[in-house]
């Protein structure tokens, strides 16, 4: 049941006075329900509470918390019809969409629920001491990951389940021993609170503290910025626009106490086609790329919204066969007047630009927040001078450019911001043949793919998700996957403690038969 109200723990509250409402950009009308945006008092509640759940969450054990995140994913699946419903009413996204991200947002559920279980994750290392070591002795070292404290999270717009309310950052943050507080997203707040009250169920059925999560509503920017400054916030969590993220990564390093923000931000992820792939095959990647570029509206973060190749009738065989193939695609709907807003009005900046020229576009009229997808195209050196050029259009859009030779096809990669992602499309053992490319686009990502689209993104150890800035504000971290654990901790080191009052996962005995390093060696064993 959607009330509208902000959850302070496991209690609902509603003492402001702004409310709005969602946007159902399907039927372009706006959903029923009222929201009230959170007010500075309840902002307090929130993360006073959060504050004193942390000293009762933070020693809580694996197996407790691996329950409270299968309670999580079992209430989400409850919830049943009333969320996709919601859900798709919010988005303008179709129903296989809905219970495609809820799947995955139980997955993710279920996968960090595995991850603390077993225990090994907090990478307890232990160093014993050497009494008689000469000239020196050497103290008893013994290190593990520990929780850093509440951590903000705000839901994406793009992602009103897999990277919101229960997303990856709350499942990560939950799992590390983090207090959650999220700043739902306006867009789909009536899914936001669903969801939150499968979370605080989950919560009191597994009697966590109270105030392990909270939920709060804010139709601007005012709630997450207080929150963000907060003294007793620990971390930030932000999935969203470069603009955005970087507001938050300012706020929060300008706190007396400076924290992280971990934000997943802009990305355009290139792609690059060799020649002879070209060659070989232009019209076949024309129509995949022609999917990849217009598929969920072209609302990825791993969108392709560049495509680079040196110029050749492979290339130009390409851009007509993408020409062709893009326009037999029917627009779809995107997320919000807003968002389509800001797409028509990035387009418009793009196709203003001296050089650019458009090789498609969708022109047969679409229903309102229906986009209508782009192809442009641009030589290299025209890219390589306007940097304009090189920005994102969120949405179905992309720019293939036509480059001179390999070495400016380098100095085009070595000029891009950070990305999510690269792709390399070669054929047989082609890509040999380009090792100043692949080190220059290794260079620029966090992810590389061989042969296939940047749209989709598995959830599992090896992934990652995230890269150089403004791809994300810190690359030595994945925002998808169960290592996105690392960002909600730090290592902490224990010197000559006594044994018996050690944290279990440090104790000689290992009672919970984690994997460690002892004095270098991984082993399951105890220390005698």
């Amino acid at each position: 049941m959607i009330t509208g109200k902000n959850y302070i723990g496991n209690q609902l509250s509603a003492l402001g006075s702004t409310t709005y409402k969602t946007f159902n950009p399907e039927l372009n009308q706006e959903n029923e329900y009222i929201f009230t945006e959170a007010t500075r008092e309840e902002i307090n509640n929130v993360v006073d509470l959060a504050s004193k759940a942390f000293k009762d969450y933070k020693t809580i054990s694996g197996k407790r918390k691996a329950e409270f995140l299968n309670a999580i994913a079992d209430e989400i699946l409850a919830l049943d019809d009333e969320l996709i419903q919601t859900y798709c009413a919010e988005s303008g996204l179709p129903e296989g969409r809905a219970k495609g991200e809820r799947g995955r947002t139980v997955f993710q559920l279920r996968s960090f629920a595995d991850l603390v279980e077993d225990g090994s994750w907090v990478e307890a290392t232990i160093d014993t001491a050497i009494p008689n070591r000469e000239p020196n002795p050497k103290s008893d070292l013994r290190k593990m990951n520990i929780p850093l404290g509440p951590v903000v999270v705000f839901g994406a717009s793009n992602f009103p389940l897999a990277y919101s309310t229960a997303g990856g950052d709350t499942a990560a943050a939950l799992a590390a021993g983090c207090p959650v507080i999220v700043k739902s997203h306006p867009m789909h707040a009536g899914t936001g609170e669903l969801i939150a009250s499968a979370i605080i169920k989950a919560a009191e059925k597994t009697e966590m503290p109270n105030g392990v999560f909270s939920n709060l509503n804010s139709s601007g920017i005012e709630v997450g910025q207080q929150l963000v400054v907060h003294p007793k916030v620990k971390a930030v969590g932000f999935t969203g626009s470069i603009r955005g993220g970087r507001a938050l990564l300012d706020l929060a390093a300008k706190r007396e106490e400076p924290i992280p923000v971990f934000a997943e931000m802009g990305s355009i992820n290139p792609v690059i086609m060799l020649p002879k792939a070209l060659q070989n095959r232009a019209e076949n990647l024309a129509t995949t790329y022609a999917n990849s570029i217009t598929l969920g509206t072209g609302q990825f973060c791993t969108n392709p919204g560049l495509i680079l190749g040196i110029k050749s009738h492979g290339l130009d065989n390409f851009i007509n066969s993408l020409a062709k193939k893009i326009v037999e695609i029917n627009p779809t709907c995107m997320l919000h007047p807003n968002i389509i807003g800001a797409y028509e009005n990035n387009k418009s900046k793009a196709l203003n630009q001296e050089g650019l020229t458009v090789v498609a576009m969708y022109e047969e009229g679409a229903q309102p927040n229906y986009a209508s997808q782009v192809v442009t195209t641009v030589k290299g050196k025209t890219f390589l001078d306007n940097p304009t050029l090189h920005q994102e259009v969120f949405g179905p859009y992309s720019i293939v450019v036509q480059c001179e030779s390999e070495k400016q096809l380098e100095e085009i990669i070595s000029s891009l911001e950070g990305q999510l992602t690269g792709t390399v499309i070669s054929d047989d053992n082609e890509v040999a043949n380009y090792p100043t490319i692949i080190a220059a686009i290794q260079n620029r990502v966090g992810r590389i793919i061989f042969n296939g689209v940047p749209t989709g993104v598995e959830v599992c150890p090896s992934m990652v998700h995230g890269g150089p800035y403004p791809a994300s504000t810190d690359s030595r971290f994945t925002a998808v996957g169960i290592n996105s654990i690392k960002r909600w901790v730090r290592p902490f080191s224990y010197q000559d403690w006594p044994n018996n009052i050690l944290p279990q996962e440090l104790k000689n005995e290992n009672p919970l038969h984690i994997l460690r390093s002892v004095n270098g060696t991984l082993t399951k064993g105890e220390i005698i």
